[in-house]
């Protein structure tokens, strides 16, 4: 899959050229859809199906209070691409100047870099420009005169209900992985690079990584029976999500993992967490012999669960 990091680039590329455009955070059913419908039209006029989407949620530059929390990581988002056999990646920086561009402008660049540009696939809500004021409808109109088509995707629904990614992150945050797995159509898997942290853990025995997953959306705190991923390896561990009250009282919410039957630094290595089973909610222990007898309690349930 060619990355490119600039509409200028897409002339680069084999035309004609069909572009799926749009945030794609979780790349769920109701994404996979609209890419796959751009690929199977590229497949049939011979060109190029281009992804493009942003580096950023765009809300965390045109309403910064109100960002939603994060459900794949640029390069998670990468490897699913590559998992769809996606011809071409367009990552756009989101910029402020990027927000404040007008949407028949924004549009025009990507007729002008395209040879040519013959389709674009979004979802129905999918809004563009400066201040959101391009819709679908101005899409179709600016393609009617331009020479492109527009092919409006529609929702794709599990169990009655719009996919979205507003509905797994709610799902996330209830705990509720299999309603998150039903409309990812693959496991729910929450993936951080490890942070050297305190080392603490190690002192009692339970050496953790720590993760930095700062803007991600997390399950309720507590522990949980987790299966890992780490360059290529499958691993096992539990992982407490939350203050650990019983050794900082002024902590910030933190995702920690002690990883069974392995040793070495993992510091700068990604891992990626699936959620098997909660185990308990995360308390505050007496002293830490109370919180090493559990932890230990922890990890005779966790191996049996995920035996």
């Amino acid at each position: 899959m060619r990355i490119l990091r600039s509409i200028e680039e897409l002339s680069s590329l084999k035309g004609p050229i069909v572009l799926a455009v749009g945030t794609f955070d979780g790349l769920h059913r109701g994404h996979q859809s609209l890419i796959h419908r751009a690929m199977n039209e590229a497949e049939a006029t011979g060109g190029t199906a281009v992804v493009m989407t942003f580096d950023r949620h765009p809300a965390s530059i045109v309403r910064p209070e109100r960002v939603p929390k994060l459900l794949t990581t640029n390069e998670t988002k990468i490897s699913l691409l590559r998992g769809m056999n996606v011809p071409a990646l367009l990552l756009l920086d989101f910029t402020p100047e990027l927000s404040g561009i007008l949407a028949r402008d924004f549009i025009d660049s990507l007729i002008s870099a395209c040879n040519p540009l013959s389709m674009i696939c979004v979802g129905a809500e999918w809004s563009f420009g400066r201040g959101g004021e391009g819709n679908v409808s101005m899409l179709e109109e600016l393609g009617e005169k331009s020479g492109f088509s527009v092919t409006r995707i529609d929702p794709v629904e599990a169990d009655g209900q719009v996919i979205s990614s507003t509905r797994i992150r709610n799902a996330i945050a209830e705990g509720d992985f299999e309603q998150a797995t039903l409309c990812l159509g693959r496991q729910w898997r929450l993936t951080g690079q490890v942070v050297t942290g305190a080392g603490l853990g190690a002192t009692i025995g339970f050496p953790t990584a720590n993760l930095a997953v700062q803007g991600m959306q997390l399950p309720p705190d507590g522990v949980y029976a987790v299966r890992i991923e780490c360059d290529g390896r499958s691993l096992s561990g539990v992982c407490n999500i939350g203050i650990r009250p019983t050794v900082d009282s002024n902590a910030k919410r933190s995702v920690e993992v002690h990883l069974f039957d392995v040793s070495g630094d993992f510091v700068g290595k990604e891992l990626s967490l699936e959620f098997v089973k909660f185990l308990r909610k995360e308390q505050k222990f007496p002293g830490l012999p109370e919180l090493q007898a559990q932890i230990l309690r922890d990890c005779d349930e966790a191996r049996r669960i995920l035996a």
